[in-house]
């Protein structure tokens, strides 16, 4: 498991889809302002890693939801991923509106569900958790057993994990913030001695004393 969070850290780092930057931080939709960004969909135009991540993403759910019958992605990042995940995997896909449509048939589920099937949710990443457990919560209301989730990439917040816990989900993550910082230290994109100041953000969001600072 580590060799595989660590080449996909390396993914991910090689075609710039982690951001650093402390002097001008980027502001999520939660409103929390981070020295880091990362954006999964640049894995959909780089065939390498994209390989690499939906090939992680199948091995993922063969190992911890062997029972899975479905996989429903997160709207709109996880489309693509369970798409592709599913593919690989001979599974049906479909995926989670944000809200249902205010047309046709006015769906917010996307794709063929019955209820009592096993569902493994695709999300792109994790940070706070809020979105993907709205998606659980939908699943669950439309009689879904919801076996976990998989995700590229977790920031590990204190605030995610325990919201994922409430809920009782349990998300398996390709890689994540402390293996990309080791990585990213270790590749040259930072320093050593920002490991720590990058830590600290994930571990206090609301502290933001690392604003300003060199990465």
């Amino acid at each position: 498991m580590e060799q595989l969070q660590e080449r996909i850290a390396k993914d991910l780092l090689s075609i710039r889809a982690v951001f650093f930057r402390p002097n001008e931080p980027f502001t999520w939709a939660s409103g929390i302002k981070s020295p880091v960004y990362c954006d999964n969909r640049l894995t959909l135009t780089a065939p390498a890693v994209r390989s690499d991540v939906e090939n992680g993403l199948a091995e993922l759910i063969r190992t911890h939801f062997p029972d899975a019958e479905v996989l429903m992605g997160t709207s709109t990042a996880g489309i693509a991923h369970a798409a592709i995940t599913g593919h690989i995997l001979g599974l049906p896909m479909g995926y989670v509106r944000s809200g249902a449509k205010d047309h046709g048939r006015q769906n917010q589920i996307e794709g063929r569900l019955e209820p009592g099937q096993r569902v493994v949710v695709v999300e792109d990443l994790i940070s706070t958790a809020g979105s993907v457990i709205e998606v659980v919560r939908v699943l669950r209301e439309a009689g879904a057993e919801v076996l976990g989730v998989v995700s590229i990439f977790t920031y590990g917040m204190k605030k995610g994990l325990e919201r994922l816990a409430a809920e009782q989900v349990t998300n398996y993550s390709l890689t994540n913030f402390d293996c990309i910082a080791e990585v990213a230290a270790r590749e040259g994109y930072i320093q050593l001695e920002d490991i720590k100041r990058l830590l600290a953000f994930r571990d206090n969001p609301s502290d933001e004393s690392w604003i300003g600072g060199t990465l």
